[in-house]
């Protein structure tokens, strides 16, 4: 399905890979929102957007949606589909006139199409499987270790969103070229201390292993109050979580998201693997006190102003929260540092900064083809 935007003529066009399911969606469509100056071609894959994210969408005067269902890079099937995906954005490219290709995933930056591209790092498996399993993937993985290297490689650019996910890469796929941080960003107004609950929130896809959400499920019956929990449920490949001791939210929408946020009064992401936590972000910025998983991109964020506990001690977790449930003043402490520390992630500096990134690999890439 393809939306037409209304604005056509802009100076500069963009193809982003992207999918509907988790931050990826957030982190592009806010990008596409923050720079109106550019057009954007947004082609997904995986699960389809649902009808109120491609609403979202249809709203942005700059942004042309084009679905797909082909599996992401990580998936089981992804090479079923490989081919046809890369072909189909080659097509994107020479279609839309494209000056700039920004792929959010690795193994598509191999087009070999004749522009730039741009490799935006949200997370890789090997990564994931280290810090979740802690040992190295087995061998059914070579061939997205083999793909995510050569994507790497190809790319003009890369981009992370921590210094932690670079090192991961590096560690992984080799020694990276051309590669910074770009921390990512939110329109902190949108995110208000409404009231504070007594409750405690989560957020993110349940059935990730990383997100290490199971333990607040272990935990809950031993804390002072409630837990409630937000994200899917539902796997993208088959089979779902089911809890018992804290309250499933499901997938909420970005407005009634940040209602959570604003009640709560303590957001907790006891994550093994978390390349940036934009729901952390998030609840920082309506001012719930923080406790986090203690890993290494999580304290380049968030050092000296959140709570870090062990993402495997359940005790310690435990009597954190209890602790912060029993002493307000403590808890308002902690609030008021992350929501400070928050002010530092806006949209604005994170759309500045990919907005001279385009432009100067478009320059570039003009140059080299006068040369």
């Amino acid at each position: 399905m393809i939306w037409e935007p209304r604005t056509q003529n802009l100076p500069l066009t963009v193809l982003m890979t992207a999918d509907a399911v988790g931050g990826v969606w957030s982190y592009a469509t806010r990008l596409c929102r923050a720079l109106p100056r550019i057009r954007f071609v947004l082609a997904t894959m995986g699960p389809r957007p649902l009808p109120a994210q491609r609403d979202e969408i249809a709203r942005l005067d700059n942004t042309i949606l084009i679905e797909s269902s082909y599996s992401l890079e990580w998936m089981v099937n992804s090479s079923d589909d490989f081919a046809d995906s890369c072909d189909r954005l080659i097509k994107f490219a020479e279609c839309y006139d494209v000056d700039v290709i920004h792929v959010n995933g690795y193994a598509h930056a191999r087009l070999g199409a004749d522009r730039p591209v741009l490799v935006v790092a949200h997370s890789d498996v090997l990564s994931w499987w280290q810090a979740v399993h802690r040992h190295s993937p087995p061998p059914e993985w070579g061939q997205y270790r083999e793909r995510t290297t050569i994507g790497l490689a190809a790319a003009t650019r890369i981009v992370a969103p921590t210094a932690a996910v670079l090192r991961d890469l590096e560690r992984h796929y080799g020694q990276l070229n051309n590669a910074e941080v770009i921390s990512n960003g939110i329109e902190l107004t949108t995110f208000a201390p409404l009231r504070n609950a007594s409750v405690v929130l989560a957020a993110g896809r349940i059935w990730d292993a990383a997100k290490n959400l199971a333990i607040l499920e272990a935990i809950a019956p031993d804390l002072a109050w409630p837990v409630e929990i937000a994200g899917e449920v539902e796997h993208p490949e088959g089979g779902a979580a089911r809890y018992s001791n804290v309250r499933l939210l499901g997938r909420l929408s970005p407005a009634e998201m940040s209602r959570h946020f604003g009640c709560a009064s303590i957001f907790v992401a006891p994550a093994r693997y978390e390349p940036f936590g934009l729901a952390i972000l998030e609840a920082a910025a309506a001012g719930c006190a923080l406790v986090l998983g203690d890993i290494p991109s999580l304290r380049e964020n968030w050092d000296r102003a959140a709570v870090f506990v062990d993402p495997e001690d359940r005790a310690a977790l435990k009597s954190t929260i209890n602790d912060l449930i029993a002493n307000p003043r403590e808890r308002s402490r902690v609030a008021a540092a992350v929501q400070c520390r928050a002010r530092e992630f806006t949209l604005r500096r994170m759309a500045r900064a990919y907005a001279a990134l385009y432009h100067e690999m478009a320059r570039t890439s003009a140059r080299l083809e006068t040369a």
